[in-house]
């Protein structure tokens, strides 16, 4: 359950930092409310995570899994660039990711 709970605070990171975009420095109301929302349930459920999983471990997937969706969404929303480079880099945050799991008992 623990890891769930840590995929789902990955995700919000995802929606807070793609959200920051969208509030153009906090001036637009709606999008605002959003990302702060989704920071505070984003940090609930990583604490949440953390009380039986490793805290390197479940902060280091968060942020993987926060840096890995926001640029991907990045690339598709936003337009930036997908070379090979970087989506390279980003699978290996995916693997890196996926390492962390198997390893954790």
């Amino acid at each position: 359950m623990s890891w769930l709970t840590l995929l789902l605070a990955g995700l919000l990171e995802v929606c807070w930092a793609i959200g920051l975009k969208y509030t153009e420095g906090f001036t637009r109301p709606l999008p605002t409310v959003f990302t702060i929302a989704a920071i505070v349930a984003s940090l609930y459920l990583l604490e949440s995570a953390s009380r039986t999983l490793p805290i390197g471990t479940a902060y280091a997937v968060w942020v993987g899994i926060g840096a890995s969706g926001a640029a991907i969404a990045g690339i598709f929303l936003f337009g930036e660039p997908a070379t090979p480079a970087r989506l390279g880099f980003l699978g290996l945050l995916v693997v890196a990711i996926l390492g962390l799991k198997l390893s954790t008992p």
